[in-house]
């Protein structure tokens, strides 16, 4: 007999209003033609075609002079090779040319789906039994680009959801290029991402055992230019994208949560930021700390990441290490477990493993924890977000692919001080898809990147069908009896 779910009627769906202006770039040679077209203008003509376009794009943008300020200093190179001093440029001519080298973006014009939910860092003002929670989301956007983007939702006493509306505008966070590199794991990473070796030798050689952002720039700029061939010049190129993988992000602190998006920023992630898992990690003193685990994608290979944050306006991002660090469902369990970070993870993209390590960002010897059993799940098993902590054991809610690859949610209970050992598995899907949640951008898809426990239920966010997302409740007494039996 399956346990009785709660669906909530509760769904979040993609808004196509949500637009961010991002820059544009159509290749040197095309990018300095225009900046010599808009120099002919006269002051006179400037002023008519900008003045409009800023009052048009304050509404849908906070800040939009900023913006283009920006991007036109993008294409300072540019600028200069058409004969122009950019500094002497006034500031209409600026944003004139900074609109050029922009576009709007709908970053949830295509889905809005798998998300995570972790409690707020801010609980003031709630009545008893309240909870604030954040929810993170998997934004699709035109040419199957995804993001991360957020919501803040309240819970009440009666498990009931309410999900805050979504302001008007979306913010890019600043990105700080200010990490120390280790040098050996930098150079591994690179090998693992197929960079020509002969190249990293030689930079290696160049490289101190740390190094920072502008010494890396430089070693690789001046090996650069001594290329003749376009092919080594691009492998160059890709060591230093891989070094935009580590960076720091920090938002307005003006903006509400679901103002904040995090968009692709490196070249090893251009395709798309898929599936954060965020945990509300507890460390060693008793302090909190949130991370999460997504999958970064450039068209062909991924790469997992780890954000860090405690307030949701400052993150921290770099990519995880290691043989267990190389394919996709990585979730870090909420604490250590005999002082070592436990994670679990589906590097053959079949089974769970389980993982232990001393340190956050590097992960070796992964070591089969569940296999597929059931016919819901014969294709695969994997994670739906990190464990949680229950009297009982860790809880963790899985997905499975079944027949016609349709995805379901399962649950199974692992020992609390030997995450190794499972003590229970359902027989029969937790959640699998109705007749009203089969239909979407990917047909017969139930999937959730992490839940909550509140007021003795297990709440859980999930997508569906790969277009929107809903909730789902169950009490979690009754779950972890069935785990048990």
């Amino acid at each position: 007999m399956r346990i009785s779910v709660e669906r909530k009627p509760v769904k979040v769906y993609p808004d196509p209003k949500r637009v961010i202006a991002r820059f544009f770039f159509n290749g040197e040679e095309r990018s300095i033609e225009v900046v010599k077209k808009v120099m002919q203008l006269s002051d006179e003509e400037v002023f008519a075609i900008i003045s409009p376009l800023l009052q048009e794009y304050s509404k849908r943008h906070r800040n939009i002079t900023k913006i283009l300020t920006r991007h036109c200093k993008k294409i300072k190179s540019c600028i200069e090779q058409a004969g122009v001093d950019y500094d002497d440029m006034d500031k209409d001519r600026k944003l004139l040319l900074g609109s050029y080298f922009t576009h709007e973006y709908s970053i949830e014009s295509a889905a809005f789906f798998n998300p995570s939910i972790v409690e707020d860092p801010d609980q003031n003002e709630l009545v008893e039994g309240e909870k604030r929670v954040i929810i993170s989301f998997r934004a699709v956007g035109e040419g199957h680009i995804s993001s991360v983007v957020f919501r803040r939702a309240l819970i009440d006493r009666n498990q009931n959801i309410t999900v805050i509306p979504a302001g008007n505008y979306i913010d890019e966070a600043e990105v700080i290029k200010n990490a120390v590199y280790n040098k050996r794991l930098f150079l591994k990473k690179a090998a693992d991402s197929k960079i020509n070796i002969e190249v990293l030798d030689e930079v290696g050689n160049k490289l101190q055992d740390k190094f920072d952002y502008a010494m890396l720039r430089k070693i690789i700029l001046d090996g650069k230019s001594m290329q003749e061939d376009d092919l080594r010049k691009l492998e160059y190129d890709k060591i230093l994208w891989l070094s935009d993988t580590y960076h720091e992000i920090s938002f307005s602190r003006d903006t509400d949560i679901s103002d904040r998006v995090i968009f692709p920023i490196s070249e090893f992630e251009r395709k798309g930021i898929e599936d954060a898992r965020f945990v509300r990690f507890i460390r060693d003193d008793g302090s909190v700390i949130y991370y999460a685990t997504y999958t970064a994608y450039d068209g062909s290979m991924i790469m997992p990441k780890l954000l860090q944050t405690t307030n949701f306006y400052d993150f921290k991002i770099s990519p995880l290490h290691g043989v267990g660090a190389q394919n996709k469902n990585l979730a870090l369990f909420p604490r250590k477990i005999d002082g070592k970070y436990v994670m679990m993870s589906r590097i053959d993209g079949f089974n769970n493993y389980l993982m232990y390590s001393d340190k956050l960002t590097v992960w070796d010897n992964p070591v089969k924890l569940q296999e597929p059993r059931f016919p819901w799940e014969f294709i695969q098993i994997g994670n739906c977000g990190s464990p949680i902590e229950t009297e009982a054991g860790w809880l963790v809610i899985t997905h499975g692919v079944g027949p016609m690859r349709k995805y379901c949610l399962g649950a199974s209970l692992f020992d609390i001080n030997d995450p190794s050992r499972e003590i229970g598995r359902l027989r029969e899907p937790l959640v699998m898809p109705n007749n009203d949640e089969r239909e979407g951008y990917v047909p017969n898809v139930l999937y959730s990147c992490g839940a909550i426990v509140h007021n003795g239920e297990l709440i859980i966010p999930y997508g569906l069908s790969d277009y929107c997302s809903s909730f789902a409740s169950v009490k979690l007494d009754v779950l972890l009896e069935r785990l048990k039996q």
